[in-house]
C-alpha cells in the first residue's frame, strides 16, 4: 500500500483522503492527526494553546458519535451555536450593552487584619 505523506503546504485533496477513510480508517485517522499536529506547531505558542483545546473538543465531539455522519451533525450543532453567541456579543456591543456570557467586573475588598 502506498501510504502518502500530507503536509499543510499542500493542497487539500478531496479524493485522497476519502479513499483513504474508506480503505483504512485507522491510517486516514493517523494522517488526519499527523495534518492537524503539524498546523498546530506552525501557531505561535497564545494561539495554538487555544486551537489545541477546540481540537480537544471536536476530537471529543467525534469519539462520542456513533457514525461520521453523526460526527458531522454534532460539529455542526456545535459550530452554529457558536456562530450564533458571536452574532448575539456583536448585537450587544453594537448597541451599547454588555455581550452576553461575558465576565462582569467585580469590585475587590482588601482583607483587613484584626489587631485584637
Amino acid at each position: 500500500m502506498n501510504q502518502k505523506k500530507h503536509t499543510i503546504s499542500e493542497p487539500f485533496d478531496f479524493d485522497h483522503w476519502l479513499r483513504l477513510a474508506r480503505r483504512d480508517p485507522a491510517a486516514f485517522e493517523r494522517q488526519r492527526q499527523a495534518v492537524i499536529e503539524a498546523f498546530l506547531n506552525t501557531l505561535p505558542p497564545e494561539r495554538r494553546s487555544r486551537l489545541e483545546r477546540l481540537q480537544w473538543r471536536i476530537d471529543m465531539e467525534i469519539r462520542r458519535s456513533r457514525s461520521p455522519m453523526g460526527a458531522c451533525i454534532r460539529l455542526y450543532r456545535r459550530m452554529l451555536e457558536s456562530c450564533s453567541r458571536q452574532q448575539a456579543a456583536l448585537e450587544a456591543l453594537l448597541q451599547g450593552a454588555t455581550p452576553p456570557d461575558s465576565a462582569q467586573r467585580a469590585q475587590v475588598l482588601p482583607f483587613v487584619r484584626n489587631q485584637s
